[in-house]
């Protein structure tokens, strides 16, 4: 079993930066594949990024691509996003996600290939 709580979130102007984090119980965190999800009011939940269990493979949807950076600290169970040059659009719930027994470097971007997820954290972006 593996919890996953998100701290913050919080409100941004439009060009400019915010980072979230996602923490993780138990001793598993190392042997998870995670990702970020994000749903838009109005709108389905969709995906945002993803990295391996190492930490070696990431992936990005293309509206995010080049503006977010996602990242792990397996030492501290925890996953980063880190959001650049935020558009008013970024405004969303965003939640992270894990899923156990995969194998080194591999990633998943469908939110029915993940086992666990966090309670959510809203992100406003304002223009």
């Amino acid at each position: 079993q593996v919890q996953l709580v998100e701290p913050g979130g919080g409100s941004a102007q439009a060009g400019g930066p915010l980072r979230l984090s996602c923490a993780a119980s138990g001793r598993t965190f190392s042997r998870n594949s995670m990702g970020w999800f994000r749903q838009a009011p109005g709108k389905e939940c969709d995906f945002a990024t993803a990295i391996s269990r190492s930490g070696s493979t990431t992936y990005y949807a293309d509206s995010v691509k080049g503006r977010f950076t996602i990242s792990r600290d397996n030492a501290k169970n925890t996953v980063y996003l880190q959001m650049n040059s935020l558009k008013p659009e970024d405004t969303a719930v965003y939640y992270c996600a894990a899923r156990g027994g995969v194998d080194y470097a591999e990633i998943y971007y469908r939110k029915s290939e993940y086992d666990y997820w966090g309670q959510g954290t809203q992100v406003t972006v304002s223009s």
